[in-house]
C-alpha cells in the first residue's frame, strides 16, 4: 500500500509541475489613472468603466494567468514619475487585482513612456516575458517618448508584447500610438465607449506572447476608407478549426500555420454587405501574407445571344437567400449591373418571339469581387417553322397549336390569318395542331410533327 501511495503521489507531483510548466506568461496591465479618467461618458466617469471592464476580463482569464497590475498618475498630480506596480506580475489572485482597481482615484498626468520603462525594466531584470495591455484616456503628457522606449526594448531582445488600447481618444491622438502597439509586436485597439473596451479588451487578453507571431496581415475597406470587419479564416487542406481576427478599421495581425486558406469576411460597419468570401490565401512561417478586402461594389458585364447574335433579354441577379438585388433588360446588346461583392444566381429570360422549353436558363455561383468585373453570357439557339393553312389552292385563316413532343407542354400559338405564321422555336420536335376558321372552320383539324433545327428554317403546309 506504501509503494502504491508513493506512486500516486510521485503522479501527482509530476502533474503539478506539467500544469505549472505549461502555466501562460503573464498579462501586465498599465492602468491610466491620470485626471482626465473623471470625465463623462454614458452617465459614468471614464474611470468606473474601465475599472467595470477590467475586473470583468481578469475574471475571465484562465485560472492559471498570472496577472499584474501597474497604475500611473493616481499619487501625486503633476508628477512624472506617478508610476506604481500595484500587484506584481507573480500574482495569480483575480481578487488583489479587482481590490487595487477600486482603490485608484485618478489625479495626475500621462507618463507613457516612464510607465513603459518600469514594466519593461522589470521584465529586464527576471529574465521573463509578458503581454503588456496599456490603457490610456490621452497622449503623452509628460515629454517621454514611448516609442524609443519599445524599439530600443525589442532591439535588447527583451520578450513582450505590447498592446495599446486607447479608451475615448481623438481621431489625431491615435496615429503615434498605433506605431508604438506595431514596435511592441502587438496591436492598437480603438475602444469609443464601454461596449467597445469590452470588446478590445477580450482581444487583447487572447493575443499573449505566447501565440506565435502574426504571419497573415488583413484590411478591410469599403470606398477607399477602413472599416471594422470580422475575418475568419478557414483552412482547405488540414481542415482544422477556423481562425479569427477583427481589424479595428486597421490592419490586423493574426498567425495562420502554413496552408491555403479561406477566407468569410464579415463587416462590422459601414456596408450592407453580409460577407465577402476570399480564396486561396496561402500563410508561410518565414513572411507575411497581406490581403485587402474591398467591400466596394463589383460589376456583372452580361452578354446575351441567339445563334449567336445579340438578344433582347431580362436579366435578375439573386443573392444567396434568393432575393432579387438587381435586375436589367438587354435590348439586343451587353449591359454591366452594379451589385455588393458577392456570390449570386442570374436569372435570364429571352424576350421576343421566342417560345420553347429553353428560353429561360440560370447561372449559379456567379462570383463578383470589389471593384472587378465578372463576365458572363448565355447564347440561345433558335430555328423558325412557317406554318401554313391552306384550302382550294388558297391560304385560309386558322387556329395553330404548337406542344413540345415528348413532355406534351404548349409551347407556342396563334391565327395563320389567310397568309401563314412563322413561329420562332428552340431546336427540338413540335406536334403542330392546325384548326381552320371562318368558311373551313367545319373542317377536320389536322396534326403534323415538325423537327427543328439550329438556325435552319421549315416550311409546313396543310390542305383542308
Amino acid at each position: 500500500m506504501k509503494q502504491l501511495a508513493t506512486i500516486l503521489c510521485l503522479l501527482l507531483f509530476s502533474i503539478q509541475l506539467s500544469a505549472q510548466s505549461e502555466a501562460p506568461s503573464p498579462i501586465i496591465f498599465i492602468y491610466d489613472a491620470s485626471g482626465s479618467m473623471w470625465g463623462q461618458m454614458q452617465g459614468k466617469t471614464k474611470m468606473e468603466i474601465a475599472t467595470e471592464v477590467l475586473s470583468t476580463t481578469v475574471n475571465k482569464l484562465p485560472p492559471n494567468q498570472n496577472v499584474g497590475l501597474v497604475a500611473y498618475g493616481h499619487r501625486k498630480k503633476g508628477d512624472c514619475k506617478d508610476v506604481e506596480t500595484l500587484v506584481s506580475m507573480e500574482n495569480s489572485s483575480k481578487g488583489e487585482i479587482n481590490s487595487s482597481l477600486k482603490k485608484i482615484k485618478p489625479l495626475g498626468m500621462t507618463p507613457l513612456a516612464y510607465a513603459a520603462s518600469q514594466v519593461i525594466d522589470g521584465l529586464r531584470k527576471s529574465k521573463k516575458k509578458a503581454t503588456i495591455i496599456l490603457i490610456t484616456d490621452g497622449i503623452e503628457s509628460c515629454n517621454g517618448n514611448i516609442g524609443e522606449v519599445v524599439t530600443a526594448a525589442k532591439k535588447e531582445g527583451i520578450d513582450f508584447r505590447l498592446h495599446i488600447v486607447g479608451f475615448g481618444l481623438k481621431a489625431n491622438e491615435t496615429e503615434q500610438l498605433r506605431c508604438v502597439a506595431n514596435a511592441g509586436e502587438g496591436k492598437y485597439y480603438d475602444a469609443a465607449d464601454a461596449s467597445g473596451l469590452s470588446d478590445v479588451m477580450n482581444d487583447a487578453t487572447a493575443e499573449t506572447v505566447d501565440k506565435p507571431k502574426g504571419n497573415v496581415s488583413v484590411y478591410a475597406v469599403k470606398n477607399g476608407v477602413a472599416i471594422d470587419a470580422w475575418v475568419k479564416a478557414y483552412d482547405v487542406v488540414a481542415k482544422r478549426a477556423p481562425i479569427s481576427v477583427r481589424t479595428y478599421k486597421d490592419t490586423a495581425y493574426f498567425y495562420l500555420p502554413p496552408s491555403k486558406y479561406n477566407f468569410g469576411v464579415t463587416p462590422l460597419e459601414g456596408s450592407d454587405v453580409k460577407m465577402v468570401s476570399v480564396e486561396g490565401i496561402q500563410s508561410f512561417e518565414d513572411k507575411i501574407t497581406h490581403k485587402t478586402i474591398s467591400f466596394d461594389g463589383g460589376k456583372i458585364d452580361v452578354t446575351t445571344t441567339n445563334n449567336g447574335k445579340n438578344w433582347d433579354c431580362m436579366v435578375k441577379v439573386l443573392d444567396v437567400n434568393g432575393k432579387t438585388v438587381a435586375s436589367l433588360r438587354t435590348y439586343n446588346e451587353p449591359k454591366e449591373v452594379e451589385v455588393n461583392p458577392g456570390i449570386y444566381k442570374v436569372s435570364i429570360q429571352a424576350l421576343g418571339d421566342m417560345k420553347g422549353l429553353e428560353t429561360s436558363t440560370e447561372i449559379e455561383n456567379v462570383k463578383v469581387e470589389a471593384s472587378g468585373i465578372k463576365p458572363i453570357s448565355h447564347n440561345f439557339t433558335t430555328g423558325t417553322a412557317f406554318i401554313d393553312a391552306k384550302a382550294d389552292g388558297n391560304s385560309i385563316d386558322s387556329v395553330v397549336t404548337i406542344d413540345e413532343s415528348l413532355s406534351g407542354k404548349n409551347v407556342a400559338g396563334g391565327r395563320t390569318y389567310s397568309r401563314g405564321k412563322e413561329f420562332l422555336l428552340n431546336p427540338g420536335t413540335y406536334k403542330v395542331k392546325v384548326a381552320p376558321l371562318g368558311n373551313y372552320k367545319d373542317r377536320k383539324t389536322q396534326i403534323v410533327t415538325v423537327e427543328v433545327k439550329k438556325g435552319e428554317a421549315i416550311t409546313k403546309t396543310l390542305n383542308f
